[in-house]
C-alpha cells in the first residue's frame, strides 16, 4: 500500500510563487511506486485546495480555474484519519493522507504558522517543528541563538520598526557603530525579498524604508569584503546530520537578488508543463554556480563543522541549506543565515555528491517519520483531571477553596 503524502505549498507569503515552483519540482520527483502524491495548494487568501490538475505549472496562469475545477477542502483530524474534506456542501471526505510535506516559503508558511497547525492536529509531517521553524525563518533569532553557540558572524544590530519610527537618530547613532557597506534586510523573508546593501547613511536610510515594508523587524549587517558566498545542505535532526556537497553561488551583486534566483530572462519549461513559459524558472536549481566551490580542505572542513552546529544548536529537522560568507582575503568564514525550506530543496547540493532529489525526498519524508515518533513517545499531558468535582465544590465560587489543591 502506497504512503499518501499531502504536498503542501503556496501560502500568504511574498514566495509563493518560489513554493509553487519547488513544490511542483518536488511532486514530478517522488518516488510514485512509494508515494501517492497529494497537491494541497494554498491560495494567497489562505484558501486550501487539492485535485490532480494542480500538478500541472500551467494551471497557476490562471487561478480562476483552481476554483473552477479544484476542491476547496480543509484538513483536520477525524476518526483516526487525517482527512481533506470539502468546505462546500455536501462536506464530502475527498480523501485521507499519512504524512504532510509541507514546501512552503517565508512568513506565514514556513515560519512555524503552519508546523502549529499540522502539529496541534498531530498528523505526521516533513522538516522542523514549530520551534525549529521559527528560528529558522527569524534572522535575529538565528543569529542571537548562534551567538551564544559561538559561531562565526559578522557584526550586526537589530531593531523594530516602531523605534525606528518614533526615533530614527537613534537607531542611526545605533547603526552607526558598523562599518560601511552594510546590508539592510527584513528579519524573516527569504528568497532576498527586501534587501538591499548601503554605502552611506542615505542610502541606509532608503534600505530601512523598503525593509520596513515587508517585516516589524529589521537586521543591518556589516558586508563581508572579497566576498565568496558559499552553501551547504545538512540532512537530518538533533540526533544524526549529514552535509552535501559545498556551491559557490555566482552573481553580480553584493548578494544573490531574488532576480538571480528566480527570474528567468527566456522561455522555460518545467517537468510536467506541456508547453514553454515565458519568464518560467527552475528556481534555485537555475541560479548561477561553482559545484563543488573552489575551496581547500581546512575552510571545507570548517564549513561543514560549523554548518552541523548551526543546524543542531537551532533544533532543525529535514533538509535544510546553510549560507556562508568567505573573506577570501583573510580567509575568514562567517555563517550567514539558515533556510529550513530551501528553493529546490536544494536538491541540486545532494546531487553532486551523488544523491538523486528522489533518495533526498526519500530521506526526508522518512526524518519525518522518525520526528513524529520521537515526539509521540514524549509525555505532554497526564491522566489525572484538576477538574474534576468542579462543579461539587460549586463552580467558579468553589475555586476560592481549591487554591491549595492547584499549586
Amino acid at each position: 500500500m502506497k504512503i499518501k503524502v499531502g504536498v503542501i505549498y503556496g501560502g500568504e507569503s511574498v514566495e509563493h510563487e518560489v513554493s509553487i515552483i519547488s513544490a511542483l519540482q518536488a511532486m514530478n520527483k517522488m518516488d510514485q511506486e512509494k508515494y501517492e502524491i497529494i497537491p494541497i495548494y494554498i491560495t494567497k487568501t489562505r484558501e486550501w485546495y487539492t485535485g490532480e490538475m494542480l500538478k500541472d505549472i500551467e494551471v497557476y496562469q490562471d487561478l480562476s480555474l483552481i476554483k473552477k475545477y479544484g476542491k476547496n477542502v480543509v484538513l483536520y483530524y477525524n476518526n483516526g484519519s487525517y482527512v481533506l474534506q470539502k468546505k462546500s456542501f455536501p462536506k464530502s471526505i475527498v480523501t485521507d493522507i499519512d504524512i504532510a510535506f509541507p514546501i512552503v516559503h517565508g512568513t506565514n508558511v514556513e515560519d512555524g504558522v503552519l508546523q502549529g497547525y499540522l502539529q496541534s492536529i498531530g498528523i505526521p509531517f516533513v522538516g522542523s517543528d514549530v520551534y525549529g521553524s521559527v528560528v529558522g525563518q527569524d534572522k535575529v533569532y538565528m543569529k542571537e541563538i548562534w551567538s551564544g553557540a559561538s559561531l562565526p558572524m559578522t557584526k550586526y544590530v537589530w531593531f523594530y520598526d516602531v523605534d525606528y519610527k518614533q526615533d530614527s537618530e537613534e537607531v542611526l547613532k545605533k547603526v552607526s557603530k558598523l562599518k560601511y557597506p552594510l546590508i539592510i534586510k527584513p528579519a524573516t523573508t527569504g528568497s532576498s525579498v527586501g534587501i538591499s546593501v548601503a554605502n552611506n547613511e542615505e542610502e541606509l536610510i532608503e534600505g530601512i524604508d523598503d525593509a520596513i515594508q515587508y517585516d516589524k523587524k529589521i537586521l543591518v549587517e556589516e558586508v563581508v569584503e572579497n566576498l565568496k558566498e558559499v552553501n551547504i545542505a545538512v540532512m537530518g535532526n538533533y540526533e544524526h546530520q549529514r552535509v552535501s556537497e559545498i556551491e559557490e553561488v555566482l552573481s553580480g551583486n553584493k548578494f544573490l537578488t531574488y532576480e538571480d534566483k528566480y527570474i528567468g530572462g527566456g522561455k522555460g519549461k518545467l517537468k510536467g508543463c506541456k508547453t514553454p513559459v515565458k519568464g518560467s524558472s527552475k528556481g534555485m536549481a537555475s541560479a548561477s554556480r561553482k559545484l563543488p566551490a573552489e575551496l581547500d580542505n581546512k575552510l571545507k572542513e570548517e564549513i561543514e563543522k560549523v554548518a552541523v552546529e548551526a543546524f543542531k544548536v537551532l533544533g532543525s529537522s529535514g533538509n535544510s541549506r546553510i549560507d556562508f560568507l568567505i573573506d577570501e582575503k583573510k580567509g575568514k568564514v562567517y555563517i550567514n543565515e539558515i533556510n529550513s525550506i530551501p528553493g529546490s530543496l536544494a536538491f541540486y547540493l545532494w546531487d553532486a555528491k551523488g544523491v538523486n532529489f528522489t533518495s533526498v525526498l526519500d530521506d526526508m519524508i522518512n526524518i519525518g517519520v522518525k520526528d513524529y515518533k520521537k515526539r509521540v513517545s514524549m509525555v505532554h499531558s497526564f491522566d489525572t483531571n484538576i477538574l474534576k468535582g468542579f462543579a461539587a465544590n460549586g463552580g467558579v465560587k468553589g475555586m476560592k477553596g481549591m487554591k491549595g489543591k492547584l499549586r
